[in-house]
């Protein structure tokens, strides 16, 4: 499929760190839109935050896209919810429409306002979409979709403003889309070609390529209910 070259923004939204869910735990996950500009430096956006900086966030987590199409899909899914009706609910930074995982690729880059990111690495959901859409499997039905959504670096700091567009500049892998490696992680997992083909992929995050790299060297495929489910958080309550 090709991708188009310029997305208007349906959403610039940042959240701060606040109790989430019935356990009250902290996380920056409930976004709302802005109306100002915000400036995006290495880190983010100015007045975003994350409530565990070692799992969230950082260089290559910088900002989080959400394709805004994705909410129709989850209203067929869910029902009418409080959340559907506005960017921010999967605690998103930027909110677009015709811009999609089957298309996005790693080392993708766009100019956004006056800065300039770089597709770094899908997003693997988490624990916290169940306690923000009061879901006990809401993360693992993100992750068996694959409408995760994806994570920017940021190439050059500048002002973001809500009206702005993101334009593409350059694309480093077309092939290597978003859709292409969720589907290796988590549906056609022991696809060895595969894995070693992302261990090998300069412009994916690095966690990303270690995480191809353990599997290939494990044999195995990793546990994934700690992330999905919370049972760490769980075990310590």
């Amino acid at each position: 499929m090709r991708m188009m070259n310029t997305f208007p923004l349906l959403g610039l939204c940042i959240g701060q760190v606040a109790p989430l869910g019935p356990r009250g735990v902290a996380s920056g996950i409930v976004k709302h839109q802005v109306h100002q500009a915000l400036m995006l430096s290495s880190l983010g956006l100015e007045g975003d935050a994350q409530g565990d900086t070692i799992k969230h966030g950082g260089p290559e987590k910088a900002v989080h896209h959400y394709p805004f199409e994705h909410y129709g899909a989850w209203r067929e899914d869910l029902g009418e919810h409080d959340l559907l009706m506005a960017p921010g609910a999967f605690g998103e930074n930027l909110s677009t429409m015709r811009l999609t995982e089957d298309v996005v690729a790693i080392g993708d880059v766009f100019a956004l306002g006056a800065a300039v990111v770089e597709v770094s690495q899908g997003r693997q959901p988490c624990w916290r979409l169940n306690e923000r859409f009061g879901r006990k499997t809401m993360s693992r039905e993100v992750q068996n979709t694959g409408r995760t959504g994806w994570y920017y670096r940021v190439r050059q700091e500048g002002l973001v403003k809500p009206e702005d567009t993101l334009i593409l500049l350059d694309r480093k892998a077309p092939e290597w889309t978003i859709q292409r490696i969720w589907k290796t992680f988590y549906v056609d997992t022991f696809n060895l070609k595969e894995l070693k083909a992302i261990t090998e992929l300069p412009w994916l995050a690095e966690g990303w390529r270690s995480y191809a790299s353990r599997r290939l060297e494990s044999g195995r495929v990793e546990d994934w209910g700690r992330r999905l489910d919370g049972t760490e958080l769980a075990s310590r309550q």
